[in-house]
């Protein structure tokens, strides 16, 4: 068996495959020779055979950098893969509806020091995102009243800037730091199942339809799952090296909670690991230290990683206002049991407090789902497994079962199976019993750690599995470039491909408002001068890309004739006026697969 850290070789050989090897006895003394003459000359050196085993001294520093650049250059080539695409959508890709939100928000916290606007989510993953329009000049101006998604309009509408730019500038850190990312789903998938699961681990990540679509978004989910990846792989890390992994673990913990709430359950997986991984590295070979003093440390070692996490979440706060000014929203939701204690003993400022009360209100609320075709009131426990089914590619999907099966049968892979199963576990859990039923990023999680799960079948010794999984691995490729540049309206080949989404899936799954630039551009090139009714979901505006159009809802529908344009998520949910000015027309156009153009007579 091999192991890519040669400080494990004795771990990896003896206590990873549970055999121990005896050390062969000791050879006989050779008799002493004679002392050459002092005026000879020393004896020529035999060459040693060519199967001998060398030396203790250090190997020649070329010939792993020889035997390495074919892995550092298909990892840079997925990687510059990635970033194409990722650059290419956020190009091409009006505002989603979130992402106005966001912008402002960041903004605000940025050019007013201001903590009112968005308060449901912690500021960290927002000041990343303001980083680049504020480095480009962008900034609030004074007075501009509104919530936060007017606040966000004004800022790529109407202050002066073209509104690609604004959102060009929003995203640009977000594909940075999901490229980054990308680099821990290498370094885990390497350090768990060798350079070859790295390379397939990075594959999956770097193809996933998911990743891409809203890695290269200016809005959280991607940010926090990857900060949580992180963490783990730094825990993991920790088990030969815990002063220094340890404490960087917790940085990495502190910036998911610092992005999203929703990371909130992983954080007792997350410090039970920290405690873990502290165990073998306090075991001596002597056996002196007793069992409570290693789980002592233990617990030190998570309350070490909770405590720094605590310092990463006080201060993104203060980053944005150093003296913490805070009035709380009158609308606040009350809570009650477990929740109104979550509230009382978290060690979080106040305004991260309110702000998961607001998250708890969301939880209670009901809102409009639509699965397989079905529009419904409330959510299902059963839709985010089948809308990860539907989106995720075939292959994909095979090589996560067997990166899971691998992950348990290999015993060399065992140690790491907590690490990578339990946190997109519990969350995935969590996620299941949520009221708002709007798509895949919810579980964003799930594509990113299950990558690094994937990459375990690399160490599978059977050649078929090994030549299996790059058929897969290819099969995922194909698929996702056939995608290119429409990745949030993916689907898999069983379901139809990214034309056929709307049909079973609705809202961020396939139609998120990013459209709107290219329904502009359709009706210049096709449509030139016809009359345009138009039922748009999202957060842009029209007029802003020369759409003039006027809401066929407001109107009888015998005054409705020409193009009428509709939203697939509004087909989706139509009422019944909706979908008699629907049957009544004909369709023409498809427009990113998001946004339908019909005919009225």
């Amino acid at each position: 068996m091999t192991t890519n850290d040669p400080r494990a070789a004795t771990d990896a050989d003896g206590r990873a495959d549970g055999r121990v090897t005896a050390a062969p006895p000791p050879a006989a003394a050779p008799p002493p020779a004679a002392a050459p003459p002092p005026d000879a000359a020393p004896p020529p050196t035999a060459a040693p055979p060519p199967d001998a085993a060398p030396d203790a001294g250090p190997p020649p520093t070329t010939a792993p950098r020889r035997r390495g650049w074919p892995f550092r250059l298909a990892a840079t080539a997925l990687l510059a893969w990635l970033a194409v695409a990722m650059v290419t959508t956020a190009v091409q890709q009006t505002p989603t509806i979130d992402e106005p939100v966001y912008v402002g928000a960041a903004a605000s916290y940025l050019d007013r020091h201001s903590l009112r606007l968005n308060p449901e989510h912690p500021p960290l993953g927002k000041l990343v995102i303001g980083v680049g329009p504020w480095l480009s000049g962008m900034h609030l101006a004074d007075g501009v009243p509104g919530n936060q998604q007017q606040v966000g309009q004004h800022l790529i509408y109407d202050s002066g800037h073209d509104p690609y730019r604004v959102m060009l500038a929003a995203r640009l850190p977000m594909i940075v730091l999901t490229l980054l990312f990308g680099l821990v789903v290498l370094a885990f998938g390497r350090d768990v199942a060798g350079p070859g699961g790295g390379l397939l681990a990075l594959a999956l990540y770097a193809f996933s339809p998911d990743v891409v679509a809203h890695g290269s978004l200016a809005t959280l989910d991607v940010p926090a799952a990857g900060f949580l990846l992180t963490a783990a792989w730094l825990m993991w890390r920790a088990r030969t090296r815990p002063r220094l992994h340890l404490p960087l673990a917790g940085l990495a913990l502190g910036a998911a909670l610092a992005t999203r709430m929703s990371t909130l359950p992983a954080v007792p997986v997350l410090l039970a690991l920290a405690g873990l991984s502290v165990w073998p590295a306090t075991a001596t070979p002597d056996g002196a230290r007793r069992a409570w003093r290693r789980l002592a440390l233990a617990v030190v070692a998570a309350l070490g990683v909770a405590v720094v996490a605590t310092a990463v979440v006080w201060a993104s706060y203060l980053a944005v206002d150093p003296r913490l000014r805070w009035t709380a929203p009158a609308d606040l939701p009350a809570v009650h049991g477990v929740r109104a204690l979550a509230v009382r003993v978290l060690p979080f400022p106040q305004p991260y407090l309110d702000g998961l009360r607001v998250q708890f209100g969301f939880e209670d609320a009901t809102f409009g789902g639509f699965l397989l075709g079905r529009l419904y009131q409330g959510s299902l426990w059963y839709y985010l497994p089948v809308a990860l089914l539907i989106k995720t590619p075939l292959g994909m999907l095979a090589l996560w079962a067997a990166g899971v099966a691998a992950l348990l049968a290999v015993r060399r892979l065992r140690p790491a199976a907590p690490y990578l199963l339990l946190t997109p576990g519990v969350l995935l859990a969590v996620a299941l019993d949520g009221s708002r039923d709007f798509g895949v990023r919810y579980v964003i999680f799930v594509p990113i750690f299950l990558a690094v799960v994937a990459g375990g079948v690399a160490a599978v010794r059977w050649r078929a599995a090994h030549v299996t999984a790059g058929v897969a691995a290819l099969a995922v490729a194909v698929s996702s470039v056939r995608a290119f540049p429409y990745y949030l309206p993916y689907s898999n080949e069983a379901f139809g491909g990214p034309s056929k989404t709307y049909l079973r899936l609705h809202d961020s799954n396939v139609d998120w408002g990013q459209d709107l630039g290219r329904l502009a551009d359709r009706l210049r090139e096709r449509y030139a001068g016809e009359r345009v009714w138009l039922v748009y979901k999202g957060s842009g505006i029209p007029e802003a890309y020369g759409i003039h159009a006027s809401n066929p809802r407001r109107v009888p529908p015998a005054q409705v004739h020409g193009l009428l344009v509709v939203s697939d998520t509004a087909i989706d949910k139509a009422d019944r006026r909706l979908r008699g000015l629907i049957a009544g027309s004909r369709r023409l156009d498809h427009v990113g697969y998001s946004i339908t153009i019909f005919r009225r007579p």
